[in-house]
């Protein structure tokens, strides 16, 4: 059979690792997907810069859209990244009649729906495994491996950066920001690391693997975000000495009222396996009703782990070539016309347990008063730690850990506390999950 023939909108970091893996592992791929696939072409910013890879048989070329207008290519892997004019690229590429591999989470996050509409009208496939957590194939598993399942929750770290920090943290006990310069220096956060640290890069990727797990459209805007800026060392401390690590998850669970969709800073125990995941891995915890607790591990970013997840995608879509539209995978798991409408909570009804560390004048009745004010939310507590004043400070920090409740009520009772003339400065909050 004649070879799949591929443009290729990138040539950085990703689409170098991606021709590297392509060559180097020409015979293997040819073997599995059972047609050569070749790069014909190729786009870059700009052509003198020194690649990671070999172009030599690569026609290159600074205009993308000339790529995607080639009527001799059958694949365009889109690796530019961003929205536009990643998005413009894609939908030209669908209504000229090519299959299109993607590594563009925000793209996928933010206008999938759309994306996939198109995709169902002109028949055409978009794959896009390396848009969440690099090499590893967490949507191959959601959307084949898990097939047979009621997926129950899912909970991910699925951005590097802040994992890389808040190991730095906790091994080392040094600051956020002075961690952030170093994770800048070594290419692990951008200059404005605001994406990373602050939960939108995970926010993109959660929504994706919800829509997957659970048959929902892309719902970007209504998942919470929270970053992990406001973590500090003596948090990251009280945690350990209760037996707790604090990781940035990304949570979607099914509730009865509707599903959960939620990034922030969480604590959760040391003895998970999850817990234990540092530096800039990335991990994915899913509970099925029929398989239990699965957890897929690897590297989350970087050339060729994310290339691999490009090239399986690329082997995917030559296999389904000769297939009927209506006889391929559907993009989101679920078939077009059974996608449910099941709501997206508002943050103020999510029920979780919760770290909570007070700043506290050293008086009688402080704690009495605390207590009573999470009483009358029907806030119950599980665990607490009082520690001594710092020499010549007047107030103490306590720390408490609380059993379940509604987010709007623990919201309430830390205005209540926070208006008590001992409490001296504004309640830190950290929600805590046991991922049981």
């Amino acid at each position: 059979m004649k070879p799949v023939k591929v443009g290729l909108l990138g040539l950085g970091t990703v689409g170098g690792g991606t021709v590297n893996v392509l060559k180097r592992n020409a015979s293997e791929i040819t073997r599995r997907a059972g047609r050569d696939i070749q790069i014909c072409s190729a786009s870059a910013r700009d052509l003198t810069q020194p690649r990671i890879c070999d172009t030599h048989g690569i026609t290159l070329t600074t205009d993308p859209f000339a790529v995607v207008e080639d009527p001799n290519l059958d694949i365009i892997v889109e690796l530019i990244g961003g929205v536009s004019p990643a998005k413009e690229l894609v939908l030209k590429a669908l209504e000229n009649g090519k299959h299109v591999v993607t590594a563009n989470k925000a793209l996928i996050a933010l206008h999938g729906n759309e994306i996939f509409a198109q995709a169902h009208k002109y028949g055409r496939m978009v794959a896009f495994e390396a848009a969440v957590a690099g090499g590893i194939p967490i949507i191959k598993t959601l959307r084949e491996g898990l097939s047979g399942n009621r997926v129950e929750w899912l909970a991910g770290i699925i951005n590097g950066t802040s994992n890389f920090i808040l190991t730095e943290m906790r091994d080392k006990g040094r600051a956020f920001a002075d961690v952030l310069k170093e994770a800048q220096a070594l290419g692990y956060a951008e200059a404005d690391p605001t994406f990373d640290v602050e939960g939108i890069d995970a926010g993109h990727k959660l929504t994706i693997l919800a829509s997957i797990a659970f048959g929902i459209p892309l719902q970007f805007p209504k998942v919470y975000t929270e970053g992990i800026s406001g973590i500090t060392p003596e948090d990251v401390s009280y945690a350990e000495q209760l037996g707790y690590r604090i990781k940035l998850l990304g949570i979607a669970r099914r509730a009865d009222k509707g599903i959960e969709l939620r990034v922030h800073p969480t604590l959760i125990p040391a003895k998970r396996l999850i817990a234990n995941v540092d530096g800039v891995m990335n991990a994915i915890l899913v509970k099925g009703d029929a398989v239990g607790p699965i957890l897929s591990y690897g590297a989350g970013a970087g050339a060729e782990p994310t290339a691999s997840s490009v090239v399986a995608d690329i082997v995917d879509v030559v296999r389904a070539l000769t297939s009927d539209p209506e006889n391929r995978v559907p993009h989101l798991a679920f078939q077009p016309d059974a996608i449910s409408d099941i709501p997206v909570l508002p943050v103020d009804d999510i029920e979780t347990s919760y770290y909570l560390r007070l700043s506290a004048e050293d008086k009688p009745g402080v704690l009495a008063d605390v207590t009573r004010i999470l009483a009358s939310h029907r806030i119950s507590i599980e665990a607490l730690i009082q520690k001594e004043p710092a020499e010549g400070a007047s107030s103490l920090p306590v720390i408490l850990l609380t059993h379940k409740v509604a987010e709007r009520e623990m919201n309430a009772a830390i205005r209540e506390i926070e208006a008590l003339a001992t409490v001296t400065a504004p309640v830190k909050r950290i929600r805590m999950e046991t991922l049981k």
